[in-house]
Protein backbone atom coordinates (compact mmCIF):
# COMPACT_ATOMS: atom_id res chain seq x y z
CA UNK A 1 0.00 0.00 0.00
CA UNK A 2 1.33 3.42 -0.92
CA UNK A 3 1.69 6.27 1.51
CA UNK A 4 1.05 9.53 -0.30
CA UNK A 5 3.32 12.34 0.90
CA UNK A 6 2.03 15.74 -0.14
CA UNK A 7 4.40 18.67 -0.42
CA UNK A 8 2.52 21.78 -1.35
CA UNK A 9 3.12 25.49 -1.49
CA UNK A 10 -0.59 26.15 -1.91
CA UNK A 11 -2.23 26.86 1.42
CA UNK A 12 -5.81 27.96 1.81
CA UNK A 13 -4.67 31.53 2.44
CA UNK A 14 -2.33 31.34 -0.54
CA UNK A 15 -5.19 30.13 -2.73
CA UNK A 16 -7.47 32.95 -1.70
CA UNK A 17 -4.78 35.60 -2.13
CA UNK A 18 -3.71 34.23 -5.50
CA UNK A 19 -7.23 34.12 -6.87
CA UNK A 20 -8.18 37.50 -5.47
CA UNK A 21 -5.20 39.18 -7.15
CA UNK A 22 -5.50 37.63 -10.60
CA UNK A 23 -7.83 40.29 -12.09
CA UNK A 24 -6.34 41.61 -15.31
CA UNK A 25 -7.35 45.17 -16.35
CA UNK A 26 -8.90 45.24 -19.80
CA UNK A 27 -6.57 48.02 -20.95
CA UNK A 28 -3.30 46.38 -19.86
CA UNK A 29 -1.33 43.69 -21.72
CA UNK A 30 -1.75 40.29 -20.11
CA UNK A 31 1.98 39.60 -19.93
CA UNK A 32 2.45 42.68 -17.77
CA UNK A 33 0.07 41.53 -15.05
CA UNK A 34 0.83 37.94 -14.15
CA UNK A 35 1.82 38.54 -10.54
CA UNK A 36 0.38 35.96 -8.19
CA UNK A 37 1.40 36.09 -4.52
CA UNK A 38 3.97 33.41 -3.79
CA UNK A 39 4.28 32.35 -0.18
CA UNK A 40 6.05 29.18 0.83
CA UNK A 41 8.62 27.82 3.19
CA UNK A 42 12.18 28.01 1.84
CA UNK A 43 12.84 24.54 3.19
CA UNK A 44 9.92 23.15 1.22
CA UNK A 45 10.30 21.30 -2.06
CA UNK A 46 8.83 23.67 -4.65
CA UNK A 47 9.23 21.34 -7.62
CA UNK A 48 5.96 20.82 -9.45
CA UNK A 49 5.22 17.20 -10.34
CA UNK A 50 3.80 18.38 -13.68
CA UNK A 51 7.41 18.77 -14.83
CA UNK A 52 7.64 14.97 -14.86
CA UNK A 53 7.07 13.52 -18.32
CA UNK A 54 4.13 11.18 -18.47
CA UNK A 55 6.39 8.34 -19.66
CA UNK A 56 8.30 8.64 -16.39
CA UNK A 57 5.16 8.95 -14.29
CA UNK A 58 3.45 5.84 -15.68
CA UNK A 59 5.68 2.79 -15.45
CA UNK A 60 3.12 0.23 -16.64
CA UNK A 61 4.23 -0.68 -20.17
CA UNK A 62 0.68 -1.57 -21.19
CA UNK A 63 -0.59 1.87 -20.15
CA UNK A 64 2.30 3.58 -21.94
CA UNK A 65 1.47 1.64 -25.10
CA UNK A 66 -2.20 2.67 -24.88
CA UNK A 67 -1.30 6.35 -24.50
CA UNK A 68 1.13 6.16 -27.44
CA UNK A 69 -1.64 4.73 -29.62
CA UNK A 70 -4.08 7.43 -28.53
CA UNK A 71 -1.62 10.20 -29.37
CA UNK A 72 -1.55 8.92 -32.94
CA UNK A 73 -5.20 8.02 -33.51
CA UNK A 74 -7.47 9.97 -31.14
CA UNK A 75 -9.98 11.87 -33.28
CA UNK A 76 -10.45 14.78 -30.88
CA UNK A 77 -6.69 15.36 -30.81
CA UNK A 78 -6.50 15.16 -34.60
CA UNK A 79 -9.34 17.70 -34.89
CA UNK A 80 -7.46 20.03 -32.55
CA UNK A 81 -4.31 19.68 -34.67
CA UNK A 82 -6.30 20.88 -37.66
CA UNK A 83 -7.42 23.91 -35.66
CA UNK A 84 -3.75 24.65 -35.06
CA UNK A 85 -3.11 24.38 -38.81
CA UNK A 86 -6.03 26.72 -39.55
CA UNK A 87 -4.61 29.29 -37.13
CA UNK A 88 -1.17 28.95 -38.74
CA UNK A 89 -2.67 29.66 -42.15
CA UNK A 90 -4.46 32.70 -40.74
CA UNK A 91 -1.04 34.12 -39.80
CA UNK A 92 0.05 33.78 -43.42
CA UNK A 93 -3.10 35.55 -44.56
CA UNK A 94 -2.60 38.45 -42.13
CA UNK A 95 1.05 38.77 -43.09
CA UNK A 96 0.14 38.92 -46.77
CA UNK A 97 -2.15 41.90 -46.08
CA UNK A 98 0.90 43.90 -44.97
CA UNK A 99 2.58 43.50 -48.37
CA UNK A 100 1.63 45.06 -51.70
CA UNK A 101 -0.70 43.03 -53.88
CA UNK A 102 1.00 42.62 -57.26
CA UNK A 103 -0.60 41.10 -60.35
CA UNK A 104 -0.06 40.63 -64.08
CA UNK A 105 -2.70 41.22 -66.67
CA UNK A 106 -3.02 41.02 -70.44
CA UNK A 107 -5.95 41.93 -72.61
CA UNK A 108 -7.19 42.35 -76.16
CA UNK A 109 -10.24 44.12 -77.54
CA UNK A 110 -11.74 45.95 -80.47
CA UNK A 111 -13.83 49.09 -80.59
CA UNK A 112 -15.97 50.65 -83.35
CA UNK A 113 -17.23 54.13 -82.64
CA UNK A 114 -19.62 56.21 -84.73
CA UNK A 115 -18.09 58.47 -87.39
CA UNK A 116 -20.24 61.36 -86.32
CA UNK A 117 -19.10 61.41 -82.72
CA UNK A 118 -16.40 63.50 -81.17
CA UNK A 119 -14.12 60.48 -80.78
CA UNK A 120 -14.90 59.14 -84.26
CA UNK A 121 -14.39 62.53 -85.89
CA UNK A 122 -11.14 63.02 -83.98
CA UNK A 123 -9.81 59.59 -84.97
CA UNK A 124 -10.71 60.20 -88.63
CA UNK A 125 -8.83 63.49 -88.72
CA UNK A 126 -5.75 62.16 -86.94
CA UNK A 127 -2.88 60.42 -88.67
CA UNK A 128 -0.62 57.91 -86.98
CA UNK A 129 2.14 58.67 -89.43
CA UNK A 130 1.96 61.07 -92.39
CA UNK A 131 -0.61 59.67 -94.76
CA UNK A 132 -1.73 56.85 -92.44
CA UNK A 133 -5.07 57.22 -90.62
CA UNK A 134 -6.28 55.53 -87.46
CA UNK A 135 -7.68 52.08 -88.19
CA UNK A 136 -11.43 51.61 -88.02
CA UNK A 137 -12.45 49.58 -86.07
CA UNK A 138 -9.78 50.33 -83.47
CA UNK A 139 -8.00 47.46 -81.77
CA UNK A 140 -6.73 47.51 -78.16
CA UNK A 141 -3.86 45.28 -76.93
CA UNK A 142 -2.28 45.64 -73.50
CA UNK A 143 0.04 43.84 -71.15
CA UNK A 144 1.39 44.99 -67.81
CA UNK A 145 1.73 44.67 -64.05
CA UNK A 146 -0.26 46.42 -61.37
CA UNK A 147 0.02 46.80 -57.59
CA UNK A 148 -2.22 47.83 -54.70
CA UNK A 149 -0.96 48.58 -51.21
CA UNK A 150 -2.64 49.82 -48.07
CA UNK A 151 -0.14 51.76 -45.98
CA UNK A 152 -0.55 50.63 -42.39
CA UNK A 153 -0.26 54.08 -40.83
CA UNK A 154 -2.42 53.17 -37.79
CA UNK A 155 -0.88 49.71 -37.19
CA UNK A 156 -4.24 48.09 -37.98
CA UNK A 157 -2.75 45.38 -40.18
CA UNK A 158 0.21 44.82 -37.85
CA UNK A 159 -2.16 44.35 -34.92
CA UNK A 160 -4.26 41.96 -37.00
CA UNK A 161 -1.15 39.88 -37.64
CA UNK A 162 -0.21 39.96 -33.94
CA UNK A 163 -3.73 38.85 -33.04
CA UNK A 164 -3.45 35.97 -35.52
CA UNK A 165 -0.10 34.91 -34.03
CA UNK A 166 -1.54 35.10 -30.51
CA UNK A 167 -4.54 33.01 -31.49
CA UNK A 168 -2.24 30.48 -33.12
CA UNK A 169 -0.34 30.16 -29.84
CA UNK A 170 -3.72 29.85 -28.10
CA UNK A 171 -4.66 26.91 -30.32
CA UNK A 172 -1.33 25.28 -29.50
CA UNK A 173 -2.17 25.58 -25.80
CA UNK A 174 -5.63 24.22 -26.59
CA UNK A 175 -3.97 21.23 -28.19
CA UNK A 176 -1.82 20.80 -25.06
CA UNK A 177 -4.95 20.97 -22.88
CA UNK A 178 -6.64 18.26 -24.97
CA UNK A 179 -3.46 16.19 -24.72
CA UNK A 180 -3.32 16.51 -20.94
CA UNK A 181 -6.95 15.52 -20.52
CA UNK A 182 -6.61 12.64 -22.97
CA UNK A 183 -3.65 11.12 -21.12
CA UNK A 184 -5.42 11.51 -17.78
CA UNK A 185 -8.66 9.99 -19.09
CA UNK A 186 -6.86 6.96 -20.52
CA UNK A 187 -4.90 6.44 -17.29
CA UNK A 188 -8.03 6.76 -15.14
CA UNK A 189 -9.94 4.33 -17.35
CA UNK A 190 -7.02 1.89 -17.32
CA UNK A 191 -6.88 1.82 -13.52
CA UNK A 192 -10.65 1.52 -13.41
CA UNK A 193 -10.28 -1.55 -15.59
CA UNK A 194 -7.66 -3.01 -13.23
CA UNK A 195 -9.95 -2.30 -10.27
CA UNK A 196 -12.82 -4.12 -11.97
CA UNK A 197 -10.53 -7.09 -12.66
CA UNK A 198 -9.62 -7.27 -8.98
CA UNK A 199 -13.23 -6.92 -7.92
CA UNK A 200 -14.20 -9.71 -10.30
CA UNK A 201 -11.56 -11.99 -8.77
CA UNK A 202 -12.86 -11.24 -5.28
CA UNK A 203 -16.47 -11.93 -6.31
CA UNK A 204 -15.46 -15.27 -7.81
CA UNK A 205 -13.64 -16.21 -4.62
CA UNK A 206 -16.66 -15.17 -2.60
CA UNK A 207 -18.95 -17.31 -4.78
CA UNK A 208 -16.78 -20.37 -4.03
CA UNK A 209 -16.92 -19.51 -0.34
CA UNK A 210 -20.69 -19.10 -0.42
CA UNK A 211 -21.14 -22.38 -2.28
CA UNK A 212 -19.14 -24.18 0.39
CA UNK A 213 -21.28 -22.55 3.06
CA UNK A 214 -24.39 -23.62 1.14
CA UNK A 215 -23.26 -27.25 1.16
CA UNK A 216 -22.66 -27.05 4.90
CA UNK A 217 -26.15 -25.65 5.44
CA UNK A 218 -27.65 -28.46 3.37
CA UNK A 219 -25.88 -30.99 5.58
CA UNK A 220 -27.13 -29.12 8.63
CA UNK A 221 -30.66 -29.32 7.29
CA UNK A 222 -30.42 -33.06 6.80
CA UNK A 223 -29.35 -33.24 10.41
CA UNK A 224 -32.43 -31.16 11.30
CA UNK A 225 -30.25 -28.47 12.81
CA UNK A 226 -31.53 -25.79 10.40
CA UNK A 227 -34.64 -25.38 8.30
CA UNK A 228 -35.24 -25.01 4.57
CA UNK A 229 -35.32 -21.27 5.14
CA UNK A 230 -31.58 -21.26 5.87
CA UNK A 231 -30.89 -23.24 2.69
CA UNK A 232 -32.88 -20.80 0.58
CA UNK A 233 -31.19 -17.80 2.19
CA UNK A 234 -27.74 -19.16 1.33
CA UNK A 235 -28.90 -20.11 -2.16
CA UNK A 236 -30.17 -16.56 -2.73
CA UNK A 237 -26.84 -15.15 -1.56
CA UNK A 238 -24.96 -17.30 -4.10
CA UNK A 239 -27.29 -16.16 -6.89
CA UNK A 240 -26.82 -12.53 -5.86
CA UNK A 241 -23.03 -12.85 -6.08
CA UNK A 242 -23.28 -14.61 -9.43
CA UNK A 243 -25.43 -11.76 -10.72
CA UNK A 244 -22.85 -9.26 -9.43
CA UNK A 245 -20.20 -11.15 -11.37
CA UNK A 246 -22.02 -10.50 -14.65
CA UNK A 247 -22.54 -6.85 -13.73
CA UNK A 248 -18.80 -6.45 -13.27
CA UNK A 249 -18.14 -8.26 -16.56
CA UNK A 250 -20.40 -5.74 -18.30
CA UNK A 251 -18.56 -2.85 -16.63
CA UNK A 252 -15.26 -4.35 -17.81
CA UNK A 253 -16.51 -4.55 -21.39
CA UNK A 254 -17.78 -0.94 -21.33
CA UNK A 255 -14.52 0.32 -19.85
CA UNK A 256 -12.52 -1.53 -22.49
CA UNK A 257 -14.68 -0.01 -25.22
CA UNK A 258 -14.26 3.47 -23.73
CA UNK A 259 -10.48 3.04 -23.86
CA UNK A 260 -10.67 1.73 -27.42
CA UNK A 261 -12.76 4.76 -28.40
CA UNK A 262 -10.12 7.09 -26.93
CA UNK A 263 -7.52 5.17 -28.91
CA UNK A 264 -9.51 5.62 -32.13
CA UNK A 265 -9.90 1.92 -32.82
CA UNK A 266 -12.63 -0.70 -32.89
CA UNK A 267 -13.46 -2.87 -29.84
CA UNK A 268 -10.77 -5.28 -28.77
CA UNK A 269 -9.35 -6.65 -25.56
CA UNK A 270 -7.14 -4.31 -23.57
CA UNK A 271 -3.79 -5.79 -22.56
CA UNK A 272 -3.15 -5.18 -18.86
CA UNK A 273 -1.27 -6.45 -15.83
CA UNK A 274 -3.53 -6.87 -12.80
CA UNK A 275 -0.59 -7.20 -10.44
CA UNK A 276 0.40 -3.57 -11.09
CA UNK A 277 -2.82 -2.20 -9.63
CA UNK A 278 -1.50 -1.48 -6.15
CA UNK A 279 1.95 -0.11 -7.07
CA UNK A 280 1.64 1.83 -10.30
CA UNK A 281 2.16 5.44 -9.22
CA UNK A 282 4.93 7.29 -7.37
CA UNK A 283 4.34 7.88 -3.66
CA UNK A 284 5.18 11.60 -3.66
CA UNK A 285 2.92 14.39 -4.86
CA UNK A 286 4.59 17.80 -5.17
CA UNK A 287 2.33 20.69 -6.13
CA UNK A 288 4.99 23.37 -6.18
CA UNK A 289 3.98 27.01 -5.66
CA UNK A 290 0.84 28.86 -6.82
CA UNK A 291 2.59 30.88 -9.54
CA UNK A 292 3.67 27.67 -11.29
CA UNK A 293 0.06 26.99 -12.23
CA UNK A 294 0.23 30.00 -14.57
CA UNK A 295 3.29 28.60 -16.29
CA UNK A 296 2.22 24.96 -16.51
CA UNK A 297 -1.55 24.78 -17.05
CA UNK A 298 -2.36 24.90 -20.78
CA UNK A 299 -5.91 26.14 -20.20
CA UNK A 300 -4.63 29.14 -18.21
CA UNK A 301 -2.08 30.00 -20.89
CA UNK A 302 -4.76 29.57 -23.55
CA UNK A 303 -7.12 31.95 -21.72
CA UNK A 304 -4.28 34.42 -21.27
CA UNK A 305 -3.44 34.39 -24.98
CA UNK A 306 -7.10 34.78 -25.90
CA UNK A 307 -7.25 37.84 -23.66
CA UNK A 308 -4.17 39.30 -25.39
CA UNK A 309 -5.74 38.67 -28.81
CA UNK A 310 -8.99 40.31 -27.70
CA UNK A 311 -7.02 43.39 -26.62
CA UNK A 312 -5.50 43.61 -30.12
CA UNK A 313 -8.97 43.25 -31.65
CA UNK A 314 -10.03 46.38 -29.78
CA UNK A 315 -7.08 48.29 -31.29
CA UNK A 316 -8.00 47.01 -34.75
CA UNK A 317 -11.64 48.08 -34.31
CA UNK A 318 -10.53 51.50 -33.07
CA UNK A 319 -8.32 51.99 -36.14
CA UNK A 320 -11.37 51.60 -38.39
CA UNK A 321 -12.43 55.11 -37.32
CA UNK A 322 -9.30 56.61 -38.88
CA UNK A 323 -8.66 57.28 -42.59
CA UNK A 324 -6.84 54.62 -44.58
CA UNK A 325 -4.12 55.37 -47.11
CA UNK A 326 -4.03 53.31 -50.29
CA UNK A 327 -1.52 53.37 -53.11
CA UNK A 328 -2.12 51.94 -56.58
CA UNK A 329 0.39 51.68 -59.40
CA UNK A 330 0.59 50.17 -62.87
CA UNK A 331 3.19 49.70 -65.59
CA UNK A 332 2.69 48.14 -69.00
CA UNK A 333 2.41 48.39 -72.78
CA UNK A 334 -0.67 49.31 -74.78
CA UNK A 335 -1.31 49.70 -78.53
CA UNK A 336 -4.00 49.07 -81.11
CA UNK A 337 -1.75 46.92 -83.30
CA UNK A 338 0.67 44.10 -82.37
CA UNK A 339 3.53 45.68 -84.30
CA UNK A 340 3.23 48.82 -82.18
CA UNK A 341 2.88 47.05 -78.82
CA UNK A 342 6.62 46.84 -78.07
CA UNK A 343 7.55 50.12 -79.68
CA UNK A 344 8.99 52.27 -76.91
CA UNK A 345 8.41 54.80 -75.54
CA UNK A 346 5.22 55.39 -77.53
CA UNK A 347 3.41 52.23 -76.23
CA UNK A 348 4.57 52.65 -72.61
CA UNK A 349 1.79 53.02 -70.05
CA UNK A 350 2.20 53.75 -66.33
CA UNK A 351 0.15 55.12 -63.46
CA UNK A 352 0.64 56.01 -59.79
CA UNK A 353 -2.08 57.19 -57.44
CA UNK A 354 -2.68 57.53 -53.75
CA UNK A 355 -5.96 57.99 -51.94
CA UNK A 356 -6.89 58.77 -48.36
CA UNK A 357 -10.38 57.67 -47.34
CA UNK A 358 -12.15 57.55 -44.03
CA UNK A 359 -15.67 57.18 -42.66
CA UNK A 360 -17.57 60.44 -42.41
CA UNK A 361 -21.29 59.74 -42.12
CA UNK A 362 -23.16 56.74 -40.67
CA UNK A 363 -20.34 55.21 -38.64
CA UNK A 364 -22.77 53.10 -36.63
CA UNK A 365 -21.48 49.82 -38.07
CA UNK A 366 -17.92 50.69 -37.06
CA UNK A 367 -19.08 51.76 -33.60
CA UNK A 368 -21.00 48.52 -33.21
CA UNK A 369 -17.93 46.44 -34.13
CA UNK A 370 -15.79 48.45 -31.71
CA UNK A 371 -18.31 47.87 -28.93
CA UNK A 372 -18.41 44.17 -29.77
CA UNK A 373 -14.61 43.98 -29.62
CA UNK A 374 -14.63 45.69 -26.23
CA UNK A 375 -17.30 43.29 -24.96
CA UNK A 376 -15.32 40.29 -26.24
CA UNK A 377 -12.26 41.59 -24.42
CA UNK A 378 -14.22 41.74 -21.17
CA UNK A 379 -15.47 38.22 -21.81
CA UNK A 380 -11.89 37.05 -22.32
CA UNK A 381 -10.80 38.76 -19.10
CA UNK A 382 -13.59 37.14 -17.08
CA UNK A 383 -12.82 33.77 -18.68
CA UNK A 384 -9.15 34.20 -17.72
CA UNK A 385 -10.09 34.92 -14.12
CA UNK A 386 -12.50 31.99 -14.02
CA UNK A 387 -9.90 29.64 -15.47
CA UNK A 388 -7.36 30.59 -12.82
CA UNK A 389 -9.95 30.26 -10.06
CA UNK A 390 -11.03 26.86 -11.36
CA UNK A 391 -7.40 25.69 -11.51
CA UNK A 392 -6.76 26.51 -7.87
CA UNK A 393 -9.96 24.86 -6.71
CA UNK A 394 -9.20 21.72 -8.73
CA UNK A 395 -5.77 21.44 -7.12
CA UNK A 396 -7.14 22.15 -3.64
CA UNK A 397 -9.87 19.52 -4.05
CA UNK A 398 -7.45 16.87 -5.27
CA UNK A 399 -5.01 17.56 -2.43
CA UNK A 400 -7.82 17.18 0.08
CA UNK A 401 -8.97 14.03 -1.69
CA UNK A 402 -5.52 12.44 -1.52
CA UNK A 403 -5.27 13.15 2.21
CA UNK A 404 -8.72 11.81 3.02
CA UNK A 405 -8.43 8.77 0.76
CA UNK A 406 -5.17 7.75 2.42
CA UNK A 407 -6.82 7.78 5.84
CA UNK A 408 -9.91 6.05 4.49
CA UNK A 409 -7.84 3.33 2.84
CA UNK A 410 -5.99 2.57 6.08
CA UNK A 411 -9.27 2.19 7.99
CA UNK A 412 -10.89 0.08 5.28
CA UNK A 413 -7.86 -2.20 5.19
CA UNK A 414 -8.29 -2.85 8.89
CA UNK A 415 -12.01 -3.42 8.31
CA UNK A 416 -11.28 -6.01 5.61
CA UNK A 417 -8.81 -7.83 7.88
CA UNK A 418 -11.33 -7.93 10.73
CA UNK A 419 -14.20 -9.16 8.54
CA UNK A 420 -12.00 -11.75 6.84
CA UNK A 421 -11.13 -13.21 10.25
CA UNK A 422 -14.78 -13.04 11.29
CA UNK A 423 -15.79 -15.32 8.39
CA UNK A 424 -13.79 -18.23 9.80
CA UNK A 425 -15.03 -17.45 13.30
CA UNK A 426 -18.68 -17.36 12.24
CA UNK A 427 -18.33 -20.63 10.32
CA UNK A 428 -16.80 -22.36 13.33
CA UNK A 429 -19.49 -21.00 15.62
CA UNK A 430 -22.21 -22.07 13.18
CA UNK A 431 -20.85 -25.61 13.00
CA UNK A 432 -20.90 -25.81 16.77
CA UNK A 433 -24.42 -24.35 16.94
CA UNK A 434 -23.21 -21.28 18.77
CA UNK A 435 -24.21 -18.88 15.94
CA UNK A 436 -27.18 -18.92 13.62
CA UNK A 437 -27.02 -18.90 9.83
CA UNK A 438 -28.00 -15.21 9.59
CA UNK A 439 -24.79 -14.21 11.35
CA UNK A 440 -22.81 -16.26 8.85
CA UNK A 441 -24.66 -14.69 5.93
CA UNK A 442 -24.22 -11.14 7.19
CA UNK A 443 -20.54 -11.70 7.89
CA UNK A 444 -19.90 -13.01 4.39
CA UNK A 445 -21.89 -10.17 2.85
CA UNK A 446 -20.09 -7.49 4.88
CA UNK A 447 -16.70 -8.99 4.04
CA UNK A 448 -17.47 -8.96 0.31
CA UNK A 449 -18.68 -5.38 0.38
CA UNK A 450 -15.66 -4.22 2.36
CA UNK A 451 -13.22 -5.89 -0.06
CA UNK A 452 -14.95 -4.35 -3.08
CA UNK A 453 -15.01 -1.00 -1.33
CA UNK A 454 -11.30 -1.27 -0.53
CA UNK A 455 -10.46 -1.80 -4.20
CA UNK A 456 -12.70 1.14 -5.13
CA UNK A 457 -10.83 3.33 -2.64
CA UNK A 458 -7.48 2.27 -4.08
CA UNK A 459 -8.73 3.15 -7.56
CA UNK A 460 -9.81 6.56 -6.27
CA UNK A 461 -6.33 7.05 -4.79
CA UNK A 462 -4.71 6.30 -8.13
CA UNK A 463 -7.19 8.54 -9.92
CA UNK A 464 -6.52 11.36 -7.46
CA UNK A 465 -2.79 11.24 -8.20
CA UNK A 466 -3.49 11.23 -11.96
CA UNK A 467 -5.92 14.12 -11.57
CA UNK A 468 -3.53 16.22 -9.48
CA UNK A 469 -0.89 15.60 -12.17
CA UNK A 470 -3.36 16.83 -14.78
CA UNK A 471 -4.58 19.77 -12.67
CA UNK A 472 -1.00 20.96 -12.17
CA UNK A 473 -0.54 21.05 -15.96
CA UNK A 474 1.34 17.81 -16.53
CA UNK A 475 1.14 15.39 -19.41
CA UNK A 476 1.57 17.57 -22.50
CA UNK A 477 5.34 18.03 -22.45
Amino acid sequence: MYKFRIQSGIGLLGLCLAVASCRVPAIMPVTENRAVPVSYDNNQDTANMSSIQWRNLFTDKNLVSLIDTALKNNQELLITLQEVEIARNDIRSRHAALLPSVGVKAGAGIEKVGRYTSQGAGDASTEITPGKEFPDPLGDLNIGVYANWEVDIWKKLHNAKKAAVTRYLSTVEGRNFVLTNLIAEIANSYYELLALDNQLAIVKQNIDLQKNALEIVKVQKEATRVTELAVQKFQAEVLKSQSLEFDILQDIKETENRINFLLGRYPQEIARDQSSFLNSLPPTVNTGIPAQLLANRPDIKKAELELAAAKLDVKIARAEFYPSLGITAGLGLQAFKPSYLFKLPESLLYSLAGDLAGPLINRNAIKAEFNNASARQLQAMYNYERTILNAYFEVANQLSSINNLEKSYDLKSKQVDALTRSIDISNDLFKSARADYLEVLMTQRDALESKLDLIETKKQQLNAVINIYKDLGGGWK
